[in-house]
């Protein structure tokens, strides 16, 4: 049974020029101790259908799907209440831009404790106890004494550790990473994909990688689904994926890397293929 399983999940935002449909009949499934990518340029719904599978979209966006479930359990129409036991516990995500997503009101330590007392019903101490070796676990060091600090007075690489370890604080069954290298430096990158690897095949978990860079799509992934304008336009392995790419569009995205040139200067996406032909033959 997959631990996550989505079938044609569609969801709408509503503009002044009336309805935005954001995700448009995307279909998915990860399993147990599986590295899926999700791949795509920005805006082609990679975010949006995770945080809608997670229910963080805000009340205004309509989303339905013909199948949303998580350990066999239907997402849509389970109560709120319970959603909000699986979500941050068994469901984890590390969203984008840590320094942003971090409250810069409060103590790293008293947001990840915070997780521990919601989820986990830990007393202090344990709390305390369960903190420091998740910083520990995470590489963050002086660990008892960071986790008096606040988000400003950590580097971004830091930061992003912290939310690492925020995401794995229940021992997770599905880890959601939102571009989870964006904005740092390479080296840092390395360590943050390297550490995430490292404790995925440690607990086993079914691990989500949103990115936009064929890189990590390459050094992480088991398989990957390409999204383009809401859509699901092809899925395969990674290594099927990048000998013998099916789409125009996943084409045009391995043309674009710096490795592929063959002249002075990297084509766009745009002169290699128009809309229509990486619409064409899109996988439903």
């Amino acid at each position: 049974m997959a631990l996550l399983e989505i079938e044609n999940l569609v969801v709408e935002f509503q503009t002044a020029s009336g309805p935005f449909r954001a995700v448009d009949g995307v279909s998915l499934k990860v399993h147990e101790g599986e590295v899926l990518a999700i791949v795509g340029e920005s805006g082609s719904g990679k975010s949006v259908s995770m945080l809608a599978a997670m229910g963080l979209l805000p009340w205004t966006a309509k989303v339905t799907a013909d199948k949303l479930a998580f350990n066999g359990r239907d997402l849509l129409k389970m109560p709120a209440s319970d959603r909000r036991k699986i979500v941050g516990k068994d469901i984890a995500m590390i969203f984008q831009e840590p320094i942003a997503s971090l409250n810069p009101c409060f103590t790293v330590g008293f947001q990840i404790e915070e997780v521990l007392r919601i989820h986990m019903g830990l007393d202090r101490a344990a709390r305390r106890k369960r903190a420091i070796e998740l910083f520990e676990a995470v590489g963050i060091p002086d660990p008892a004494e960071r986790l008096g600090h606040f988000p400003h007075q950590m580097s971004g690489g830091q930061c992003q550790r912290v939310m690492i370890a925020i995401a794995l604080a229940c021992n997770p069954k599905l880890l959601i990473a939102d571009e989870p290298t964006t904005a740092l430096d390479v080296t840092i990158q390395k360590q943050i994909l390297d550490l995430l690897m490292k404790l995925q095949q440690e607990f086993r978990m079914g691990l989500i990688m949103i990115t936009h860079n064929m890189g990590v799509v390459a050094e992480t992934a088991d398989r990957v689904i390409v999204q383009y304008k809401g859509r699901k336009i092809e899925e395969a392995d990674v290594l099927s994926l990048f000998e013998s790419p099916k789409s125009n569009y996943t084409r045009a995205l391995l043309s674009a890397l710096p490795e592929n040139a063959t002249g002075d200067r990297l084509p766009t996406i745009s002169e290699l293929f128009n809309e229509q032909q990486m619409l064409e033959g899109a996988a439903r």
